[in-house]
């Protein structure tokens, strides 16, 4: 069954919005709820303190850091974070996780800037050292090139799944090898060119590590504004899906899931995020949810 999510704002000004709108989103019945992670910027919520208030104020949302800056949060220290939620929310918990970008930015916290070949390592090292230090067991040493702990107990929990945010050949092949879910960068969707050129990349990687290709879902950040009526172009000169009528997403949507395999989709709406949010929650993710 497809997953159904929004993606909330995480400006400090919007922090009232923000939990109102994950309050609507859990009423409406919707899966995911997902805050982006810029913790160098002074006007932007820390994301785990604001998706652990936001589960902690609603029963069925799942939450989703979409993605992690992982290089402002060290991997022992993340493994318990989110096993922690884990347990306080009874699963509702999905680790989303990047490389990290803006690396200027990052330095700007005191991390040491590491090259894209090393953050890619460093990113691979990290989703290895969380799920060890998850499930329970004996104590872990663990002597990577980023990470080193020594005896240091597993929480009880297991790891949450984990979704990358994956666009390098390198950082793909990761996702391939060791991560349960993908999401696609720069908002891309099924009918992409990134996605046509990215995708095969994790399959192949998966098939190499002996996995199924199909262990690792793809959910898609769906940017888009809903229309009242029809519109003629319901994608771009590129081919980007830049949304229509409800009627129009439903057919996109399910054509998605059906056609092409979706996974899931987290929607990010364009112009007023309560009439968005309504609009996506009580008529387009029904109707795709009965269509299929």
């Amino acid at each position: 069954m497809a997953l159904f999510g929004f993606g909330g704002g995480a400006a400090v000004a919007d922090a009232a919005d923000t939990l109102r709108h994950a309050a609507r989103a859990d009423a409406d019945g919707l899966d995911l709820f997902s805050l982006s992670d810029h913790p160098y910027f002074g006007d932007r919520l820390d994301a785990y303190a604001a998706i652990g208030t936001i589960l902690g104020g609603t029963r069925r949302l799942t939450g989703l850091v979409n993605v992690t800056n992982l290089p402002s949060r060290p991997a022992p220290m993340l493994a318990r974070t989110v096993t922690s939620l884990s347990t306080l929310t009874g699963g509702r918990i999905v680790l989303g996780l990047g490389v990290g970008g803006l690396w200027d930015d990052i330095a700007r916290l005191g991390v040491p800037k590491l090259t894209p070949g090393a953050a890619v390592r460093a990113f691979a090292e990290a989703i290895t050292l969380i799920r060890s230090l998850s499930g329970g067991g004996e104590p872990v040493t663990f002597s990577g090139e980023f990470y080193q702990v020594t005896e240091l107990q597993p929480a009880a929990v297991a790891a949450p799944p984990i979704w990358t945010g994956s666009v390098g050949p390198k950082s793909l092949a990761v996702t391939g090898r060791l991560a349960d879910g993908w999401i696609p960068g720069h908002a891309a969707d099924w009918l992409s060119e990134r996605y046509r050129t990215s995708r095969p990349l994790v399959d192949e990687a998966a098939v190499a590590a002996g996995r199924s290709p199909a262990d690792i879902a793809t959910i898609y950040n769906l940017p888009g504004t809903i229309t009242d009526a029809p519109v003629r172009s319901p994608r771009d000169a590129d081919g980007r899906w830049r949304g229509g009528s409800v009627d129009q997403w439903v057919e996109e949507l399910t054509g998605a899931v059906l056609d092409h395999g979706a996974a899931g989709f987290i929607y990010h709406p364009v112009g007023d995020p309560d009439m968005a949010l309504a609009r996506w929650a009580q008529e387009i993710v029904p109707a795709v949810r009965a269509a299929l």
